[in-house]
């Protein structure tokens, strides 16, 4: 199913799992192992309070070590469990789709620019 945007573009729809893969597959390989474990449905338990923490790092970004790249992976963690921070996640893949198809290894022709 696409929009009519996306059909006359001849842009094909991705889900936001898709794109997140897409972004997570641009991480370090590490990384990309303890991101993709913890996406798993079974591990809400870690999922929640990392995502918690994350999102105070990315607060308390004035302190070393801690920076705004901690508020995505939050939202990021968070956006499996929680409805706003799912929504928030899909506008900011879909932005990201948009305006940086590199950032998630896309070629940029025909990517809606």
């Amino acid at each position: 199913m696409s929009t009519s945007f996306q059909a006359a573009t001849l842009v094909p729809f991705r889900s936001d799992d898709e794109l997140l893969d897409l972004l997570i597959k641009r991480l370090p390989e590490r990384l990309q192992k303890v991101l993709n474990w913890l996406r798993q449905p079974d591990h809400r338990w870690v999922r929640i309070p990392a995502g918690v923490l994350f999102l105070l790092g990315g607060v308390l970004s004035i302190l070393p070590v801690l920076g705004l790249w901690m508020l995505p992976v939050g939202v990021m963690l968070l956006s499996q469990d929680i409805p706003f921070f799912r929504r928030l996640q899909g506008r900011v893949l879909r932005w990201v789709e948009r305006r940086h198809p590199d950032w998630l290894g896309l070629s940029g022709d025909g990517a809606g620019r």
